[in-house]
């Protein structure tokens, strides 16, 4: 049974939220993790799960199915305190924990039944929840919650709610995570970046760096493991891009859902660039792609667009199917997909770090295309046929795609990264993903929808969102009410129209061009903002930033 208290973990979070310096608390992690490798090492992988607000590893398709209701249903019954009450007060304050911690302070009934919480009580009994499902699944999830809170102190119980909701608050993210690894363990920190990169699995590196660094080194891509996707930057245009990379992949860019498919011990598993799973909303592409590949283990990535007529769609649809959770053969019927395939990261091996042409040239030989799977269309390019990219991109275009990708022949795949050996391209309207942080009711026959959002760009200095521009344009009446209705579950503060909102619902929005104002807080704004769609596929981690929208700005003064 584990050494650690629940405490001695809350206290670490209390030591991290208490600094905004992120040196004093990659320090504070290092302490903990090295007092943890001395006192109790087989929690080691749960500890850096909870320093993530997670139970779970972020690939995995498990997950508590807690709602904020059950933890408000759970907190009234342990405590006498009416419902009504605290979703006032969530409506007001904004964080379940904070009203977690008041209101089991303030509580004034007495508990017989107090024992002390110890980190491996907590995580067991939230992953309890996972399993259970059926009519009774809520109360039976109930139990688990108020046994935990029932023993809980305040400052315990806030932490077991923030945990629940996946928002703790303490100011930690990946490169802090990763920074405090290596000083814990004393190992160069771009050995255990790299690590990362290849498994995405924090906790694994830690207890791989706690045995040795050839141990660490060891640790490489893995089918059923989902990665970070490398990301593009953006081309300041197709002669220039060219130039600079030489020898190019140029590809046809499509406007669907990204996905990293894996196959392993005859399964097949779809991930989205946020790592969900969403394996049981695709059943068509799982047949599409054991159709087309060998029965290997492999990892492919491509993109998956919705079509009609055998013509690609809005990106809307595709996320329709994305999200869809029941009535998936009517959805099947109706949305018809199309799988494009660009990459392989492994074939019976890894091969992620080896050049992307010999990656290209393997996935040519192991896919049978179809009607539903095909290879992206591609041209090889230098800079003495430049020309042929110009004339990808004008079919591109014109057969309904977003645009063009530039990718560096010669570069390996790189998780999570966004480099100069991936480009993309597209027509002169750009597009930002923005997080909506507030919004306006509408008037006359909108009067019940917020008609206007205020949206905002993550600043990667501060940890904050900053504002940029109101967005109203783009929205039919039908995505007006969805949207409203969903965003009304998200308010923090009311003010006669006016409403702030939790960052969490991100939009696509294009635009024509940057100019400076003093309005917003980043001292830009967006001419002529239009709403896109709805960017579900990506999570707050992906939001554009602040630098993003500099080099745009760049892009566009040039």
């Amino acid at each position: 049974m584990t050494k650690t208290s629940y405490t001695k973990l809350v206290e670490v979070y209390e030591k991290i939220s208490n600094t905004s310096s992120r040196l004093e608390k990659r320090d504070i992690i290092s302490d903990f993790l090295k007092e943890i490798k001395e006192t109790d090492p087989e929690i080691t992988y749960d500890i850096t799960l909870l320093l993530q607000g997670k139970i779970f590893p972020p690939w995995s398709d498990k997950e508590m199915g807690i709602s904020t209701q059950l933890i408000i249903k759970s907190l009234s019954k342990l405590l006498g305190e009416k419902t009504k009450t605290i979703e006032d007060k969530l409506a007001t304050v904004g964080d379940m924990g904070e009203i977690t911690q008041e209101l089991v302070k303030n509580n004034k009934q007495v508990t017989f039944f107090k024992v002390p919480l110890t980190v491996t009580k907590v995580i067991s009994n939230l992953r309890k929840t996972e399993s259970i499902t059926g009519s009774n699944s809520q109360n039976k999830k109930l139990n688990f919650i108020l046994e935990l809170y029932t023993s809980a102190t305040p400052l315990e119980a806030k932490y077991i709610t923030r945990t629940i909701t996946e928002k703790l608050r303490i100011g930690v993210g990946e490169g802090t995570l990763v920074d405090a690894i290596a000083q814990a363990y004393n190992m160069d920190k771009e050995i255990i970046d790299k690590a990362y990169m290849l498994s995405n699995d924090l906790g694994e590196v830690a207890i791989r760096a706690q045995e040795s660094e050839q141990s660490v080194k060891n640790l490489t891509i893995t089918p059923g493991k989902p990665i970070k996707p490398m990301l593009a930057q953006l081309s300041p245009g197709i002669k220039e891009s060219i130039n600079e990379m030489e020898h190019v992949i140029c590809e046809t860019k499509y406007d669907g859902i990204r996905v990293q498919i894996h196959h392993y011990d005859g399964k097949t598993k779809i991930f989205t660039r946020r790592l969900e799973n969403v394996t049981n909303a695709l059943p068509e592409v799982v047949e599409y792609i054991e159709e087309a590949l060998p029965n290997k283990d492999f990892i492919v990535e491509g993109e998956v667009i919705a079509t009609k007529d055998n013509k690609p769609i809005s990106f809307q649809y595709i996320l329709q199917r994305v999200k869809r959770k029941y009535d998936i053969e009517k959805m099947r019927e109706k949305i018809p997909l199309k799988v494009f395939l660009f990459d392989v990261l492994f074939f019976d091996k890894p091969i992620a770090e080896k050049p992307l042409g010999e990656r290209r040239k393997l996935l040519n030989e192991i896919v049978t295309p179809s009607n539903n799977v095909e290879l992206s269309t591609m041209k090889i390019v230098t800079p003495l046929n430049y020309i042929e990219a110009e004339e990808l991109f004008t079919w591109s275009i014109d057969a309904g795609h977003e645009g063009i990708m530039f990718k560096d022949i010669t570069s390996p795949y790189s998780p999570g990264k966004r480099g100069k050996n991936m480009l993309k391209y597209k027509p002169v309207r750009e597009t930002l993903d923005c997080v909506i942080t507030g919004g306006t009711y509408g008037k006359g026959k909108r009067a019940k929808f917020f008609g206007s959002y205020l949206l905002s760009l993550y600043d990667e200095k501060t940890g904050d969102y900053k504002t940029l521009v109101h967005a109203a344009t783009g929205m039919d009446d039908e995505m007006l009410a969805s949207l409203t209705e969903r965003m009304e579950k998200l308010v923090i503060t009311r003010a006669e129209q006016q409403v702030t909102f939790k960052p969490e619902v991100i939009l696509e929005v294009a635009y024509s061009e940057i100019v400076e104002s003093n309005e917003y807080e980043t001292g830009y704004s967006l001419r002529f903002p239009a709403i896109k769609g709805l960017r579900d596929d990506i999570g707050l981690d992906q939001v554009d930033t602040i630098s993003k929208l500099q080099q745009m700005i760049e892009l566009q003064n040039n």
